[in-house]
């Protein structure tokens, strides 16, 4: 419980970044933005300076905007025929290999400093700097690794390590850093600082953007200056639902997790009361779409924040699996979207220069009244809209709190095989004529959701999603 707010993000010092800033009188907008700043840090692998993502604000008596900053396809100007191939990267899960496709053309035009100075001018009530001055200190000082960071560490070895300048900034003693291994990277610091001073224009039409495209460009990669120059934030309405009385926002197109959550609560809505596991599944089977690779990491995270004024703030960002390109002085480590199937589902390569890619994530504010009751988001991929349409249908329906809806066994339903969490009947399932994929315990599999929510007395707590190494902060 908090008297100024409340952040749950994918990492504590993530969490935290945002709490203090709520404590110093920022609103939930600035909050949101520190820890997606501070999470380049604490969570590198997983987004960064060279991604993208889409932010959902709900000012309160406003209506809400989402802030599409996610990654468009490269190419102005450049010959495909220079065009590296990509570069196949096979990743052990311990009971399973999965190919990923990384290097310098598998890296699309970054948006994540320009959308994250978008919201904090448009929406924000701190100076810029103010919200990067914190991250910039803990990428100098650095970081201690967590479990689940040194997890995806280890896992993504094969792609950081790829290159010279990935591996020294993420290997620093030609390994994976181990949990309890402190991290510095005071390259991102420096860039950082420059975001803070100069807003995001050195990263598009200055220095560092030269220098970026000028480094990939050199490599096969098709970025360049002219679509750093042409790279612009979109205002988006935001999709909206009426389900249970509420209002739900979420990501619009072209992004397609929106639009599969929207199918899900209409099938819930359909049944009134609190959904059984065949009404659930049901509405899990509304919200497929196309088929994805289910078993896909998913590498990415989420912030929610909620404050004591009724701003609420939904963050979804994401590098991909991360390209192992990182360009020497500019702490710029680039996404690797352009090799990610799940975003090219008719080949690599295919999407026009400067369309903007698809998407499964959705930041997402439930409204009732008027007034923001449930931030939510997750990671995982094709699971994200799963475990969000049960963690709203726990929240709305349940009754249950954010923190009890998150930790809630989950299912996800993909190609015809529903996977299952310890805790949900499978006689039940398997009497249905499911084929049943059984989890001995929870697991990263099922997204990593983070949930702020405002129960009818005005209190706000959160859930933090121990699956992805959550964190929970108040203000």
């Amino acid at each position: 419980m908090a008297a100024r707010g409340v952040v749950a993000a994918g990492h504590p010092e993530t969490a935290a970044a945002g709490a203090a800033v709520l404590r110093a009188g920022g609103n939930a907008v600035d909050a949101a933005v520190a820890a997606v700043l501070t999470s380049f840090v604490a969570e590198p692998l997983l987004t960064g300076l060279g991604g993208g993502g889409y932010l959902l604000v709900a000012p309160p008596g406003e209506a809400p905007v989402l802030l599409d900053f996610f990654v468009t396809a490269p190419g102005r100007g450049a010959d495909p025929a220079s065009r590296a191939p990509l570069l196949p990267v096979l990743l052990s899960f311990g009971d399973a290999t999965q190919l990923f496709h990384a290097g310098p053309s598998s890296c699309g035009t970054y948006g994540a400093p320009a959308g994250l100075a978008a919201a904090a001018a448009a929406f924000g009530r701190a100076p810029l700097a103010a919200l990067t001055a914190p991250a910039a200190a803990l990428a100098r000082r650095g970081v201690r690794v967590n479990a689940m960071q040194a997890y995806l560490f280890a896992l993504l070895a094969g792609i950081v390590g790829s290159t010279p300048e990935c591996a020294a900034r993420y290997l620093p003693d030609g390994r994976p850093p181990r949990a309890g291994d402190l991290l510095r990277d005071p390259e991102l610091a420096g860039a950082l600082d420059r975001l803070g001073a100069e807003g995001a224009a050195p990263f598009y039409t200055g220095d560092l953007g030269r220098a970026v495209s000028d480094w990939v460009r050199d490599r096969g990669c098709m970025l360049t200056r002219a679509d750093l120059d042409a790279y612009a934030v979109v205002r988006r309405e935001p999709l909206r639902v009426a389900h249970r009385g509420r209002d739900v926002f979420t990501n619009p197109p072209p992004s397609a997790g929106g639009t599969l959550l929207r199918r899900g609560l209409a099938a819930l809505d359909a049944r009134p009361g609190r959904p059984d596991a065949a009404a659930l599944v049901a509405a899990l089977a509304a919200a497929e779409g196309t088929p994805l690779a289910a078993d896909r990491l998913g590498s990415t995270t989420h912030v929610s924040v909620l404050d004591v004024d009724g701003w609420a703030c939904s963050v979804t960002t994401s590098n991909g699996a991360c390209s192992g390109v990182s360009v020497p002085g500019t702490g710029v480590h680039l996404n690797n979207m352009m090799g990610e199937e799940d975003l090219s589902p008719d080949g690599p390569f295919t999407h026009p220069v400067g369309a903007r890619l698809p998407s499964m994530t959705a930041p997402t504010v439930v409204r009732r009244d008027g007034v923001a009751e449930l931030v939510v988001g997750s990671a995982g991929s094709s699971r994200i809209r799963s475990a969000l349409l049960q963690v709203i249908t726990h929240v709305l329906d349940g009754r249950l709190s954010p923190q009890q809806a998150v930790d809630a066994p989950r299912l996800h339903l993909e190609r015809g095989v529903l996977h299952v969490e310890p805790g949900v009947d499978l006689s039940a399932l398997r009497a249905g004529g499911h084929t049943v994929s059984a989890f001995g315990a929870p697991h990263l599999f099922f997204g990593g959701c983070q949930a702020v929510g405002r129960d009818p007395g005005g209190t706000v707590s959160g859930g933090a999603d121990a699956r992805r190494g959550g964190a929970v902060a108040v203000a």
